[in-house]
């Protein structure tokens, strides 16, 4: 019987191809720090708990928060991915970050740019920038 293994590059390239990553410093919890996106941009972030990313050590398991937010009419899709739970991090290569952003729509580097103007205007954000998924070494993580 031939043995199938699962390309996690090809993955990861296909999931990012389309895509914008934003790195967010915000000190929010994260149902506040969507909360206020929501007021703010007028969104609807909603929590996606079968789709929270995790990571199982030996002695515990630590789920991510992820909030999706479908863009009516274009069908793009924006997620945000908390990046800390407990002492974990999602994605120890951008351990200062406190949240990411996916765009995922036909002209995500254009929104991308606009909502990092929109989001370095909001109150509790202190940091908000294009962040490089090649540079992401556990971008699997991130996969939902």
């Amino acid at each position: 019987m031939a043995k199938l293994i699962l390309d996690m590059d090809e993955m990861t390239e296909n999931f990012f191809s389309d895509a914008a990553l934003i790195g967010i410093v915000c000190p929010l919890s994260s149902h506040r720090f969507c909360g206020t996106i929501n007021r703010h941009l007028d969104m609807d972030f909603v929590r996606k708990q079968e789709s929270d990313p995790r990571i199982i050590t030996q002695k515990e398991e630590h789920f991510f928060h992820f909030y999706e937010y479908c863009l009516p009419l274009n069908g793009g899709r924006y997620g945000i991915y908390k990046l800390k739970s407990d002492n974990k991090v999602l994605l120890p290569e951008v351990k200062q970050l406190d949240y990411l952003w996916m765009i995922e729509c036909a002209d995500y580097e254009e929104k991308a740019q606009e909502m990092i103007q929109l989001l370095r205007n909001l109150p509790d954000v202190q940091l908000a920038q294009i962040i490089d998924p090649d540079r992401l070494k556990n971008s699997y993580h991130l996969l939902v």
